[in-house]
C-alpha cells in the first residue's frame, strides 16, 4: 500500500485536466452527478510555490509530491469527488461539519504527528468505536453525512486518501491522491 510518492510521475498536467474538468461539465449541464451541484465543475486557480511553502513551513510538514503538484499546477480545490476538493488554505464556513475538522488540522503538530494507521480501523457501526486519532491526516473532502475524505500527511501512508467516516463505518484506507483523483476524473 505504501507507495514511493516521489517519482517523477508525480507531476500533473493541469491544462489536461482541466479540459477533462470541463468536458464532464458539459457532460452534466444538469449537474446530475453527486456533488456537481456543489462543486460546479470550476476549479480553484493554483497555489503559488511560496504559499504552499509557506503552508509546509508553518505546519512542520513537506505535501506529499502528487497533492503539491495538483495544487501548483493544477487548482487549489473545487471540483472532484463527492462535493469537490477543498483548497489548502480554504475558508469553511462557521455553521458547518467541516469547519471544526478543518480547524484541528491547523492545530500545532497536527499535521507533523504521523497518521497512526496502516490498516482499517472499525467505527461504531461495525462493532467498534469513533475514539481514533487522525494526527497527520488533513481533510481534503466532504462524502455527505458526517464522511469525509482525509489525505494522510505524515506516517507510512504518505499520499493516501482514506475514507473518515466517524459516526458509523470509521476509516477505511484508499488509494493515492492521484489515483483517487484521476479515477474521479475517469468515471462517466
Amino acid at each position: 500500500m505504501n507507495r514511493d510518492d516521489s517519482d517523477a510521475g508525480s507531476a500533473w498536467d493541469g491544462a489536461r485536466v482541466r479540459a477533462r474538468v470541463a468536458a464532464m461539465a458539459q457532460e452534466d449541464p444538469e449537474h446530475q452527478r453527486f456533488g456537481s451541484s456543489h462543486h460546479g465543475y470550476r476549479l480553484r486557480p493554483p497555489l503559488a510555490e511560496e504559499t504552499i511553502r509557506s503552508f509546509e513551513q508553518r505546519h512542520g510538514v513537506k505535501l506529499p509530491d502528487s497533492y503539491r503538484s495538483f495544487l501548483k499546477d493544477v487548482a487549489d480545490g473545487g471540483a472532484g469527488p463527492a462535493y469537490g476538493l477543498l483548497g489548502l488554505t480554504e475558508e469553511v464556513d462557521g455553521e458547518e461539519a467541516l469547519h471544526d475538522l478543518r480547524e484541528e488540522s491547523r492545530r500545532t503538530d497536527f499535521l507533523a504527528t504521523p497518521f497512526p494507521h496502516t490498516r482499517a480501523w472499525s467505527g461504531p457501526g461495525r462493532n467498534g468505536n469513533a475514539s481514533y486519532s487522525v494526527k497527520g491526516s488533513l481533510v481534503i473532502g466532504e462524502c455527505g453525512c458526517g464522511t469525509f475524505s482525509r489525505l494522510v500527511i505524515t506516517g507510512r501512508n504518505v499520499g493516501h486518501v482514506w475514507f473518515d467516516d466517524p459516526g458509523w463505518g470509521g476509516l477505511t484506507p484508499g488509494p493515492d491522491f492521484r489515483d483517487w483523483y484521476s479515477a474521479w476524473l475517469a468515471a462517466a
